[in-house]
C-alpha cells in the first residue's frame, strides 16, 4: 500500500515547484518593467477626436428605425 503514495507525493512536489516558479517569474517580470507614464508615452496617431467619415455615416444610415 505504501507504493502508490510515492508517485502522488512526487507529482504534488512537481506541481508545487512549477507553480512557485511561475509565480516567481511573473513577479520578477512585473518588477523589472517600469510603468508607462502618460507624459512620456509617444503618441502614434494624429487624431483630434471623433470624426464622422463615410463609413460612420453609412452605419448611422443603416441603424435608423
Amino acid at each position: 500500500m505504501e507504493e502508490p503514495s510515492k508517485p502522488l507525493s512526487s507529482r504534488r512536489r512537481f506541481l508545487l515547484a512549477a507553480t512557485a516558479g511561475t509565480v516567481a517569474a511573473t513577479a520578477a517580470a512585473l518588477r523589472s518593467t517600469p510603468p508607462a507614464s502618460p507624459d512620456t508615452a509617444a503618441r502614434t496617431d494624429d487624431s483630434s477626436g471623433y470624426r464622422v467619415t463615410e463609413h460612420v455615416r453609412n452605419y448611422y444610415r443603416t441603424t435608423l428605425v
